[in-house]
C-alpha cells in the first residue's frame, strides 16, 4: 500500500495541472452521487450531517485547487474527499 501511495504521490506532483482538473471532475461527480444517496434515505438530522460532510469535503478540495495550495495538500484533500464520499455512498446504498 505504501508503494502505491508513493507512486501516485510522485506522479501527482509531476503532472499536477492535469490531475487537478481531473480531480475537480471526479470529486464533483462522486459528491453528487453521495448527495443523491443521502437524500434517498430521507431528510432527518443524520442525513443533513452527512450532507454537510460531503459538501465541506468537496468544496475544500475545490478551494485547495483554486487557491493554488501545495500539490501534497491537494492530494491529501482529494484522498480524504474520495474516501469519505465513497463510504457515505456505500453506507447509504446498503442501509
Amino acid at each position: 500500500m505504501q508503494k502505491l501511495y508513493v507512486k501516485f504521490s510522485k506522479d501527482w506532483q509531476d503532472h499536477f495541472m492535469m490531475y487537478a482538473a481531473l480531480s475537480i471532475i471526479v470529486s464533483t461527480c462522486l459528491g453528487g452521487i453521495a448527495v443523491f444517496t443521502i437524500f434517498q434515505n430521507g431528510s432527518r438530522m443524520l442525513q443533513f450531517a452527512e450532507l454537510l460532510m460531503v459538501v465541506t469535503l468537496c468544496t475544500g478540495l475545490l478551494a485547495s485547487i483554486l487557491t493554488v495550495q501545495k500539490p501534497k495538500i491537494v492530494f491529501h484533500t482529494l484522498l480524504g474527499s474520495l474516501i469519505i464520499c465513497s463510504l457515505i455512498t456505500i453506507i447509504n446504498l446498503l442501509f
